[in-house]
């Protein structure tokens, strides 16, 4: 069998879809990669809480789903809004690679030992929120681009000090550029982040047969929690805000933030429960956890940053 899989054509887009495109080969799958240049990619200059937020990294690539182009995508689960095209689901996520936050700097082993007005680059409005939790005398300027393109930047000294996903490092291969990894507690990393999402349509049944092979179910079972409390929220890239689920010890976890712009009311909770190894105990975790965040302040935060956007 046959299996079109769409993606974006930065090197760790196709690092990701050629890694399922292996695990699907071993299953007997015949697999083609078919690159696709989404809006994203298109504008890089501008920092995508004014541009319409993660759905501009998918939209082009559901639209080759629907019209028959390809059979499924392989996104970064971060970038793919919670509520999808009717017909199209995520039918599958493997193991989740490490979701933690990394410091790279030429000078610095760590975010604490920059000086006061240093520049530490990030677009990630949740990113901007923490590091004002952590450093407000240092000096935040937008970094986006590919992360061969942010590590290029770094090394120019356009910034003493920058923050990507550990993952995309880790799946490029270059650890060694990595400083320090802040841990889920010091930064909460953003919803699904580590996760590759694959999506389909929903009755394909065959190819989501061969899919459900290379599911990971605690990882999925995780991304949905997270996944249910951003959607819950109605949160994307205009609202720093982060969660991360936890399975450990028979226990389910789930810690969760939410700031506003300026990272001045800051707003954290956890929630625990015994496990259940079940997806829709994650989706009820993951809203208990998004409605104790609305009560603490999150509803104002919220109101607040839509109505002036």
């Amino acid at each position: 069998m046959k299996i079109r899989i769409g993606t974006r054509k930065s090197q760790l887009a196709l690092w990701q879809a050629n890694y399922i495109a292996e695990r699907l080969r071993e299953l007997g799958a015949e697999v083609e990669i078919i690159k696709i240049t989404t809006q994203g990619d298109k504008i890089l200059d501008v920092p995508l809480a004014k541009i319409g937020g993660k759905g501009l990294f998918v939209k082009e690539i559901e639209e080759a789903i629907l019209e028959d182009k390809i059979d499924i995508a392989v996104h970064s689960l971060k970038d793919v809004p919670t509520t999808l095209p009717e017909g199209l689901d995520i039918v599958a996520i493997p193991e989740r690679e490490d979701p933690r936050d990394a410091f790279l700097s030429v000078k610095y082993q760590n975010l604490s030992y920059m000086k006061p007005s240093d520049i530490v680059g990030t677009s990630s409005l949740r990113r901007k929120s923490q590091i004002k939790i952590l450093r407000d005398d240092l000096e935040i300027r937008d970094l986006r681009g590919n992360v061969d393109t942010r590590i290029k930047k770094l090394q120019e000294g356009l910034y003493d000090g920058i923050i990507l996903a550990f993952a995309g490092i880790k799946r490029l291969g270059l650890q060694e550029k990595v400083k320090y990894i802040f841990s889920p507690q010091e930064m909460i990393p953003a919803v699904a982040q580590g996760f590759l999402g694959i999506e389909a349509r929903k009755d394909y049944k065959k190819i989501n047969g061969i899919l459900q092979k290379i599911n990971h179910q605690e990882s999925y079972i995780r991304a949905s929690a997270e996944r249910a409390f951003l959607k819950h929220l109605e949160g994307g890239c205009q609202v720093p805000l982060g969660a991360y689920c936890e399975i450990k010890d028979n226990k389910i976890s789930i810690t969760g933030f939410i700031s506003d712009l300026e990272g001045k009311r800051y707003f954290k909770e956890q929630i625990e429960e015994d496990f259940k190894n079940s997806v829709n105990q994650a989706v009820e975790i993951g809203i208990n956890l998004a409605e104790k965040l609305l009560n603490l302040g999150g509803k104002q935060i919220l109101e607040e940053i839509y109505k002036g956007s």
